[in-house]
This record gives structure tokens, C-alpha cells and sequence, in this order.
């Protein structure tokens, strides 16, 4: 079975110990670039693109976050951190100095897989946030690496629905949306980001190529990350569980009895990977989502029954319940859990995402996409939600990251 058709499976999910065994010496065809290699996105490419059968490879990848990795995540001898051609780069993107110097020397990158973002408290900011830091990158490195191919950009659904402070308050495209839906007029980060993208590379004399990713919600694992809506429900549903309390529904009923998709963060990395090396994709913009639909009462079971707990859904006659309010103080009893279980040291606003629950559980509509686009372009991965939902989960866990 083609790479490109596994998505039932996740690329991920096979042992890099298996393919690194021969890596050393490698010529590498690829050297990839990822910006924002801790995020949720970011992690599954770090773990796809090494594995041998990933197309375009041998990868080499330079892993570019502000943060460093979570030492828990790292290799666990210096045998296996040389066996794997991953190189972590500690870089601040908002600093044009940092980034040129930490960046500009990496002359041996081909592709760029740009998968960063800041969270301001105005859209306006994060217009001015976000530009700047892709523009720093590609000044960095676009008009400087002689070898450059493809760059990759994610943004996301918000390119149809608009930013979260103007929900419900202006027009916004009916579901479901499809890539040659126009720009809204209102301010959006996505369209400011796409702008730099297009204006930067048209400074380079030569070919470099580049492809829009448009992800839904994003199922997927990562320790720290602004993304994270996986580990946010699970700390939510250990902290009822601690405190002998139900987990009660914190969103809307269109969402609660509504059709919904999600965008498995390794079918993510998939469609860029994809859109990287295979002619027919590039100067495009796709949607990805894993394809199917599901309603979340259903996840929302799931999730109560992960953790041992009683799930109360969508209550018409009760009052607005939201986490961002019913969580604060817990900080110390997120201590306790974590030590109790001998979990990584996290502490409580690391993990627990609350607006981002609120915002993905609230939305006044329904959130679907059309996966057309790409399955005509030839990208034909796919995820059954409910298992990605559920073996996310189980990543959590297995990392002790949520007990």
C-alpha cells in the first residue's frame, strides 16, 4: 500500500527505531525546515519525516520552536539522538535578529514546513504578530538557501469564518467551505500571513513553489501547546474525576447535536509532506480534514468513559457553563494530580487550554469542510475521528503527559 494511502493507520504510528537503524551516512534528498516543531503539528512532522518510506526522503530535519523540547520527548541515549537526523534549533521568530542569525546558516534546507502561529488578545494583533514572524522566516532563509523548493503555510478554517471575536457578529461562508470561497472583509491573520508568503517569494528569482494547509480542529499531542484540545479535555476530565464531579458540556447545542469534523494532526503533516514533493499540488490551497463527520455528544461519551466519569451533555435550561471560568484556581490541584501520578511536571495553564475548548465547543454553527479539492489533486489520506480522538488519548497517557 502507497504511503500516501496508510492514513487509516498514521505514519506516525511505526517505530522510527525500525528505520533509523540504517540512517547513518545517509545521503539525505530532503532537509526540512519545520517552525514550530513542538506544536501539535509540528510534532507529527518531526515524527513523520524521517521514517524511511516518507516521500521525498532520506529527511533531514532542522526542528525550529522558541521553547526547547520536552526533555521527556527527546532520544534517550546519545546512540539514538545520532540515529535519528533531527536536529532541534532554540529560535525566537519574532526576532528578526535571532531568526537571521539561527536560520540563515542552515544553507542545506529544501523545503520549508511553516507551522507556527502566535495568540494575540485582538485580531489586529495577531495580524501584526504572525506577519511579522513569517516574514522574518522567509527573509531568513528564502532569499538566502540556494537549494529551496517548496515552502508549506498553515492557517487554518478561521480563512472562512473569521476570527474568533467576530463570530456571530458578521457574515461568514455556510458550510460546507471549499478553497475558492473568497476572503472575508474583515481583518484575519490567515489572509496577512498568505500575503507575506506571496510577496516574499516573489523577491527570489527561481522556482520555489509553495502550498496553503486549512486544518479544521486539530486532534493531535503535544506537552505544551496553544493547540492542544486533546490534552485540554483529558486535564478537564482528570480534574472532575479528582474532584468527583461530573464533565459537564461547556459548548453550544449546534455543536453538542451538530455535524462536526476534526483534522488528525498526522494527517496534517501527511497532506504537507504531500503537497511538498508531488508536482501536481503545489501553488494551491487545500482543506484537510480526516474526512468524515461525527457529532461530538458521541466524543463527549467517549472522553467520560476514558476517564471514569459522568458525562452531562447540552443543557437547554442551565446557564453558559465555561471551562476558561469553572477551571481557574486549580492550579495546585493539577499539582497534586500530577504528583500523585508521577506525571511530567506541568503546571496548569501549560496544558489546559481553556479559551481554545470554549471557542472549538462554542461555535454557533455547524464546521464542516469539502475534502474535494485534494482528492482530485491526488491526496487520498483519511482518519476514522473516533479513533483518532481515542488513540490521541492514549498518546497522553502513554507520555504522562494526563493520568
Amino acid at each position: 500500500m502507497s504511503w500516501r494511502w496508510a492514513g487509516a493507520i498514521g505514519a506516525a504510528r511505526k517505530k522510527l527505531v525500525e528505520d533509523s537503524a540504517s540512517s547513518l551516512g545517509v545521503k539525505y534528498e530532503s532537509v526540512a525546515l519545520v517552525i514550530g516543531a513542538t506544536g501539535i503539528v509540528g510534532s507529527s512532522l518531526v515524527d513523520i519525516l524521517p521514517l524511511s518510506d516518507t516521500p521525498g526522503g532520506p529527511w533531514k530535519v532542522y526542528a525550529v520552536s522558541r521553547r526547547p523540547p520536552n526533555p521527556a520527548l527527546l532520544p534517550a541515549s546519545e546512540a539514538d539522538d545520532a540515529a535519528r537526523p533531527v536536529h532541534y534549533v532554540q529560535c525566537d521568530v519574532l526576532d528578526p535578529e535571532d531568526a537571521s542569525a539561527k536560520l540563515s546558516p542552515l544553507t542545506d534546507v529544501t523545503h520549508i514546513f511553516y507551522v507556527a502561529w502566535a495568540n494575540g488578545t485582538v485580531e489586529a494583533e495577531n495580524c501584526a504578530v504572525n506577519a511579522t514572524m513569517l516574514r522574518n522566516v522567509l527573509a531568513a532563509v528564502a532569499l538566502s538557501v540556494p537549494n529551496l523548493r517548496h515552502v508549506c503555510l498553515q492557517t487554518g478554517r478561521k480563512h472562512y469564518i473569521g476570527p474568533l471575536e467576530t463570530l456571530g457578529k458578521v457574515p461568514v461562508h455556510e458550510p460546507p467551505f471549499s478553497e475558492d470561497l473568497p476572503r472575508l472583509p474583515i481583518p484575519n491573520f490567515y489572509y496577512d500571513q498568505e500575503d507575506v508568503l506571496f510577496d516574499e517569494l516573489s523577491k527570489r528569482e527561481g522556482g520555489v513553489t509553495w502550498s496553503i494547509h486549512r486544518p479544521s480542529i486539530i486532534f493531535g499531542f503535544s506537552p505544551i501547546s496553544l493547540m492542544n484540545l486533546i490534552g485540554t479535555l483529558c486535564v478537564y476530565a482528570a480534574i472532575c474525576r479528582k474532584e468527583g464531579t461530573p464533565l459537564r458540556w461547556p459548548g453550544s447545542q449546534i455543536t453538542w447535536d451538530g455535524f462536526s469534523d476534526a483534522s488528525d494532526a498526522d494527517l496534517i503533516a501527511e497532506q504537507q509532506i504531500w503537497a511538498a514533493v508531488d508536482p501536481y499540488a503545489r501553488n494551491e490551497a487545500f482543506n484537510c480534514s480526516n474526512g468524515d463527520a461525527f457529532k461530538w455528544k458521541h466524543l463527549w461519551a467517549a472522553l467520560a468513559e476514558q476517564f471514569g466519569v459522568e458525562a452531562v451533555g447540552y443543557q437547554e435550561d442551565a446557564e453558559r457553563f465555561t471551562l476558561e471560568e469553572a477551571m481557574r484556581g486549580k492550579e495546585a490541584l493539577w499539582a497534586d494530580i500530577v504528583a500523585e501520578h508521577d506525571l511530567v511536571p506541568t503546571k496548569l495553564d501549560e496544558v489546559g487550554i481553556w479559551w481554545l475548548a470554549d471557542a472549538a465547543l462554542g461555535l454557533p454553527m455547524e464546521n464542516l469542510d469539502s475534502m474535494n479539492k485534494s482528492k482530485e489533486h491526488g491526496f487520498f489520506g483519511f482518519r476514522n475521528t473516533v479513533t483518532s480522538f481515542n488513540s490521541w488519548i492514549g498518546k497522553m497517557r502513554a507520555f504522562k503527559i494526563v493520568p
